[in-house]
Parts: structure tokens; C-alpha cells; sequence
């Protein structure tokens, strides 16, 4: 079992930054690819960020291209999102997660992730 935990969300103004954490004990991070995921009250868990094992891929939904950076520490088994020129509409739960199966990076199907964090509150107030 992997154990995924986030951290570095808070309350923050509309045009802040902010860094989140995810990290992990387990030996086989290097070999997952990672996402970010965020859900709003009442909607539905959207992919955010993904990144390759080896960091030399990463994807992003359209809403946030330009904004955030995902980016990874191997020998820190943790993974990053910097988020910058927030939004109030990026207010949300944001999750981590863990693709054991494509290596690659480029899953944005939340099902395609075996395994998650418990999440961390980000808000952005105008």
C-alpha cells in the first residue's frame, strides 16, 4: 500500500501562490507517475496536473496551463504544484495521486490512479 500525503494549501488571495507538497515513504515512487486532482463542493474530482516518473512529461488541463507547474524530487519521494495568479474559481480539495500502470504521465482519467491522498484545502478569495 502506498500512503500519499499532501500538504501546503491554505487560504490565499485572487493573483497569490501557493506550493503543494505530496509526499511518500514508499520505495517505488520513482517508478509511478503522478497527478493532482481537485474537487469543488458539489462537483465532480477533475484532473489537474500529471507528471512522468523521470519528470520529463507533464500535463495540465487548459484552465491551468500558464499558472501552475507540476514538478517532482525523486530522491525526496515528493511531487509539487506551484500555483500562481490564483483564481477564486480554483478554490477546491486538491488530492495526489498515484498511476502505477502508465509510467508515462499521461492519465487524466481519475480512475486510471490506484492510489490517493487524503486531500488539502486550497481557497482563494477575491
Amino acid at each position: 500500500q502506498v500512503q500519499l500525503v499532501e500538504s501546503g494549501g491554505g487560504l490565499v488571495q485572487a493573483g497569490g501562490s501557493l506550493r503543494l507538497s505530496c509526499s511518500t515513504s514508499a520505495r517505488t515512487f520513482s517508478s509511478y507517475a503522478m497527478g493532482w486532482f481537485r474537487q469543488a463542493p458539489g462537483q465532480e474530482r477533475e484532473f489537474v496536473a500529471s507528471i512522468s516518473w523521470n519528470g520529463d512529461h507533464t500535463y495540465y488541463t487548459d484552465s491551468v496551463k500558464g499558472r501552475f507547474a507540476i514538478s517532482r524530487d525523486n530522491a525526496k519521494n515528493t511531487v509539487y504544484l506551484q500555483m500562481d495568479s490564483l483564481k477564486p474559481e480554483d478554490t477546491a480539495v486538491y488530492y495526489c495521486a498515484a498511476d502505477r500502470r502508465n509510467s508515462f504521465g499521461s492519465t487524466r482519467d481519475r480512475f486510471g490512479y490506484e492510489y490517493w491522498g487524503q486531500g488539502t484545502q486550497v481557497t482563494v478569495s477575491s
